[in-house]
């Protein structure tokens, strides 16, 4: 290296915190419970699990537990860590350059890209698109106090809830067909109005487009602006602040942890189920993507921190700890196995593959996932014994610092 100040390189293994990348492979793993749905239903039974498939007996519980424990929350545990990792990304990179920010531009931009190739060629329900134009904004916001931050994140998660409940309270004067199309398309269609999504995807992958271009637009645009964008963008800048006060870096006391664990379990799991409650009650009408989806919204982040804690006691115990190092494994490869989780559902749900579209009740998705999941313990490890980064990994460092990096383990 000639010079400190102009020339950046990559983290390498010695410099990571491992309990971020126990978490982050937990947070991976755990996101495929909720998105699995996606894959193998038409889209509006990932909302409202009544329009699509048997919901009674084995079916309504897999749903349920999925509710309860997983459904917004991975997404928050991701977007926290993704927070943590830009304030991490810019301290290390400090060190090497003073084009830090730069870098991370860079960085995000490239994300982006991901993201737009993920959701157009392969499953239009990506996240990465958005954790990359979120990642433009909050990063100027990486000096401010950890108070300052989680207020301005709360108030940025805020002003998506205030989108929703507006919409609710005018949906009476919605334009009948406007109303009758919003119901039939996008809430709750019947066979026939799901019969389009569920052809092009047991076609082939030009057939698919008819479904995956439209959707993945919708949720680029009109999606991002009234949910995306304020909820992974309130998450992430609450997310720097937890990394700040060492809450996702297993640095605060036991009896921190626990107490985070008692907050998810008596305040946000009865708030989710509350709204489990209120959906049913409701019969599940338009009223409970605006209303409804409320309770879920917000009772999501104390189960997530509960979840963060209950991990990160499990770090601070050395519980399990081969399973905590196939965890960290997950996490350090966690770009290219959120890909590789994509490649086999739809190699299984799509008609490129098996086909199984619309076919598969949700107690033989949740099987599919313990399969996907056992195979990503198994295989990251693996391929960590011999290389530095996972593939998609290695590929975004090398955009990012637009130079050639060895991916090889060095054998000494």
């Amino acid at each position: 290296m000639n010079s400190q100040n102009n020339i950046a390189v990559p983290v390498v293994q010695t410099e990571r915190v491992e309990s971020l990348d126990v978490l982050r492979g937990f947070a991976l793993l755990g996101i495929l419970v909720m998105n699995i749905q996606l894959f193998a239903m038409p889209q509006a039974a990932y909302s409202n699990p009544s329009a699509w498939g048997d919901l009674s007996g084995a079916n309504y519980l897999v749903w349920l537990v999925g509710h309860l424990l997983t459904d917004q929350k991975m997404m928050t545990i991701f977007s926290m860590l993704f927070g943590a990792g830009i304030v991490l990304f810019i301290e290390r990179a400090e060190r090497h350059t003073n084009r830090t920010v730069a870098l991370h531009l860079r960085r995000s931009f490239w994300l982006m890209v991901f993201g737009i190739l993920h959701a157009y060629l392969l499953w239009y329900g990506d996240i990465l698109f958005v954790y990359g134009l979120c990642a433009f904004i909050v990063v100027w916001f990486r000096h401010w106090r950890p108070s300052s931050l989680i207020l301005l994140g709360t108030l940025f998660l805020a002003v998506s809830t205030s989108i929703y409940l507006y919409a609710g309270w005018s949906l009476p004067y919605w334009p009948e067909d406007v109303r009758s199309g919003f119901v039939l398309e996008s809430w709750h269609p019947d066979l026939a109005g799901a019969a389009a999504e569920i052809n092009a995807y047991r076609g082939g992958w030009l057939e698919q487009m008819a479904h995956r271009v439209p959707a993945a637009l919708e949720m680029q645009t009109f999606i991002l602006m009234i949910w995306g964008f304020w909820r992974a963008a309130g998450l992430m800048l609450i997310g720097m602040a937890l990394y700040k006060l060492g809450v996702l870096s297993a640095q605060r006391s036991p009896a921190f942890y626990t107490k985070l664990v008692a907050v998810g379990v008596l305040i946000g799991l009865p708030m989710v189920s509350y709204g489990v409650y209120w959906n049913f009650a409701n019969d599940w009408g338009p009223l409970s993507l605006f209303y409804g989806s409320q309770f879920n919204y917000w009772g999501s982040l104390p189960v997530s921190l509960a979840w963060v804690a209950a991990v990160m006691l499990a770090w601070q115990r050395q519980l399990l700890p081969r399973l905590l190092a196939r965890l960290a494994a997950v996490g350090r490869t966690a770009f290219s196995n959120y890909i590789l989780q994509t490649l086999i559902c739809t190699s299984i749900f799509y008609g490129h593959g098996l086909g199984l579209f619309a076919d598969v009740p949700r107690t033989g998705q949740i099987a599919i996932v313990l399969a996907v999941w056992i195979v990503q313990l198994v295989l990251s490890p693996l391929w960590l014994r011999h290389f530095r980064f996972g593939p998609l990994e290695w590929l975004w460092r090398c955009l990012t610092y637009w130079q050639w990096l060895g991916i090889r383990t060095r054998v000494v």
